[in-house]
């Protein structure tokens, strides 16, 4: 999973085609095999939409996952000004064209995702500085659940964006993603705990004071001057008469 500072960076040190498949997975949700079957007929610029029509599994077209994955999806401007820069770089930018075609097969068949995320996505992550996650294509679509999650989008809707049948599936990905930010948000705590030891720790002692010697001097010079507690008191009382 990423956070939306971990995508941001990712998505800073990939080339516009890759970017634009990145930002629309990121965005969206879209599964790998959704978003390689993509036409750009099927980008409504207007609409701010995108329409999920059919998918591709190894080269093979076929129906999309569910029923409930045949609905529009809604695109931010951000994302709709994203492909549209890169249908303006592209060599095949038709209405029938994919969106993100296979150069070597002069654009007859998608890009193969894999591919793409050895080659691409990986190295980029690590330019990043983004270690110790094992980024897939699914993990845009696992990331934008649990960022949901986080913004307090209502487990309808956020079922209904990520276009899960069911609202269990939606319900397992939201209790995993609060378990995440319980364990974040532990390891932070106890990091913190941490570093204040450490502090502690290299903290230099405190140096003795300098006014001590100088009590106790006072208290050996006050010797001869000390009275018995049951003494009369040797101070002058000044009595006023009242008239």
């Amino acid at each position: 999973m990423l956070t939306p500072a971990e995508f941001a960076a990712l998505a800073d040190e990939l080339p516009l085609r890759v970017k634009a498949m990145v930002v629309l997975a990121g965005s969206t949700g879209l599964r790998r095999s959704e978003l390689v079957a993509l036409t750009w007929r099927d980008i409504d610029p207007l609409l701010m939409q995108v329409n999920v029509l059919r998918s591709c599994v190894r080269g093979r077209f076929g129906d999309t996952k569910t029923e409930a994955s045949r609905k529009p999806v809604p695109l931010h401007t951000s994302v709709v000004q994203c492909l549209d820069a890169w249908r303006r770089e592209s060599m095949y930018n038709g209405d029938d064209d994919f969106l993100f075609p296979s150069v070597r097969n002069e654009g007859r068949t998608p890009v193969t995702p894999d591919m793409i995320l050895k080659k691409i996505i990986r190295p980029a992550l690590v330019r990043a500085k983004i270690t110790g996650k094992r980024i897939g294509w699914h993990s845009f679509r696992h990331s934008l659940a649990t960022n949901l999650r986080a913004a307090g989008a209502d487990l309808k809707t956020a079922q209904e964006l990520l276009r899960h049948s069911n609202s269990r599936i939606t319900l397992d990905i939201y209790t995993r993603a609060i378990s995440a930010n319980k364990r974040e948000a532990n390891n932070k705590v106890m990091e913190m705990v941490i570093e204040a030891g450490k502090a502690r720790l290299s903290a230099p002692s405190p140096a003795p004071s300098r006014r001590e010697p100088h009590l106790l001097e006072g208290s050996k010079k006050g010797a001869g001057n000390s009275q018995h507690p049951s003494a009369p008191s040797r101070a002058t009382t000044n009595f006023v008469t009242v008239p």
